[in-house]
């Protein structure tokens, strides 16, 4: 637990930037419910870490915008009965989260045209379809 957060192969997150906060977690534990501190928050400085690239950085306040207070990325785990496998878990959300925000921009889309070919196999499956339906009809018509 002592290394980094790994993000991409370029991009590690140092332990000392990452700060754990832990709690008591609500649900499933037994009799240890209410003493053990299992629930973790995981906080990390996105605006102010040195480690993180300018440019990804930008890319990723702007993308995280709306999970960010004071510039600050959190996570929390608590869906396991054990600390370990919360820190676990709430390192990988982490990690996941910052992969997402720090991945370049898809390639905006060529525009295209359905090929001649494709109008012509379209126009011919409408007009089987009518045909179909006409000659369901009991009318007559």
């Amino acid at each position: 637990m002592d290394d980094g957060l790994r993000v991409t192969d370029r991009l590690v997150v140092p332990a000392a930037e990452l700060r754990e906060r832990f709690s008591r977690s609500s649900g499933p534990g037994g009799q240890g419910v209410n003493t053990t501190d299992s629930r973790v928050e995981l906080s990390f400085d996105l605006a102010g870490s040195p480690s993180v690239p300018e440019t990804l950085r930008a890319r990723a306040l702007d993308r995280l915008a709306g999970r960010l207070v004071d510039g600050v990325l959190t996570v929390t785990a608590s869906e396991h009965r054990a600390q370990l496998a919360n820190r676990e878990a709430a390192r990988e959300r982490m990690a996941a989260l910052l992969r997402e925000a720090v991945a370049p921009p898809p390639k905006p889309r060529r525009p295209t045209r359905p090929s001649r070919g494709a109008k012509e196999r379209r126009l011919a499956e409408k007009k089987r379809q009518s045909q179909r339906k006409r000659d369901r009809r009991v009318d007559g018509d």
